[in-house]
């Protein structure tokens, strides 16, 4: 199965389960064929954790879910050892980030102590132990809800921790006719649709290594480069976009050209991503904080003259 094939499963696969949401699917598989971390904002009940389920559902790979809560601990997300009074030995006992896609349900209820304890997790691949580093399995990602309007008992995620997302997305409000098919299968009890996996721990990284041969060429690079830059300089703006942000519009722009069968990138797929993989590692000037950063982002993309690619 080649790489358009491997995503069109996934994506069929994720679509027997949500109604309409054809494009934050995208973004999904965008952030699973690039190696990042997605976070999905949006209120409940509108489907972030069955879609990422149902990811892990196509995907033959390891899965484990931590609902997040004040009384988590770091110890329940890398793990710990244990001395074990038979043997004598020190006994690891894994945490839940110990697999291949990890699904942290309302992270922003956790302490800011154990949201640190992803940080080695999501930038590096690995976590260190007792003093002792351990590799995840790979492929590793972590896909990361919040509840963006219920404040009550929650620590805001830092700055830090939001760089390691490759992308911030969101579900949004179905139209008319999804909502009427979401009630048609809610007549039947809310049973979920069973999910078979059509891809493996090698499909996904097949993704990988064929996003790495896309091409970005130089005058896309400097599109981005200008994009990033003015964000640096731009007045609403109090910390621009730090050169890992810049990697990852790069990145999810490769994604892109990868799911729509190029092997290429356009300014296009800059523009598409760049309010996906900028906006929350913004951080807005305090007389600009009734400003949407999406609406700042789209005014920089704009001011900025789209290069010409030729050659590719």
């Amino acid at each position: 199965m080649d790489c358009f094939e491997t995503i069109a499963a996934i994506k069929s696969n994720i679509g027997s389960v949500i109604v309409g949401k054809d494009e934050t699917i995208d973004l999904l598989l965008i952030c699973l064929a690039c190696g990042g971390h997605v976070l999905i904002e949006d209120v409940p009940g509108m489907g972030k954790t069955t879609m990422v389920s149902a990811l892990a559902s196509s995907v033959d790979c390891s899965f484990r879910r931590i609902q997040f809560t004040p009384d988590v601990l770091p110890s329940d997300v890398t793990g710990f050892t244990m001395f074990h009074p038979v043997t004598g030995e020190d006994r690891v006992v894994p945490g839940a980030v110990m697999c291949n896609i990890l699904l942290a349900d309302e992270l922003n209820r956790t302490s800011p102590k154990t949201q640190s304890a992803l940080l080695q997790a999501m930038q590096e691949g690995a976590i260190t132990v007792d003093g002792v580093t351990r590799e995840l399995p790979q492929p590793f990602m972590v896909c990361a809800t919040q509840n963006p309007v219920e404040q009550a008992g929650t620590y805001p995620l830092p700055e830090a921790q939001l760089d390691r997302f490759l992308m911030r997305i969101g579900m949004g409000y179905p139209n008319k006719q999804e909502e009427a098919d979401i009630l048609e299968r809610g007549k039947k009890g809310g049973k979920s649709v069973k999910v078979s996996p059509v891809a493996n721990a090698k499909d996904v990284l097949a993704l990988r290594e064929a996003l790495d041969r896309i091409i970005c060429a130089a005058p896309v690079v400097g599109y981005i480069v200008e994009i990033t830059q003015k964000t640096r300089s731009h007045a609403d703006i109090s910390l621009g976009i730090s050169p890992r942000g810049a990697i990852a519009l790069m990145r999810a722009s490769m994604g892109r050209a990868l799911l729509q069968g190029r092997s290429y990138v356009l300014p296009d797929d800059v523009q598409i991503m760049a309010r996906h993989t900028l906006c929350h590692r913004l951080i807005l000037d305090a007389q600009a904080y009734a400003k949407a950063p999406e609406r700042i982002i789209s005014d920089i993309v704009r001011s900025i003259a789209v290069p010409v690619v030729s050659g590719v």
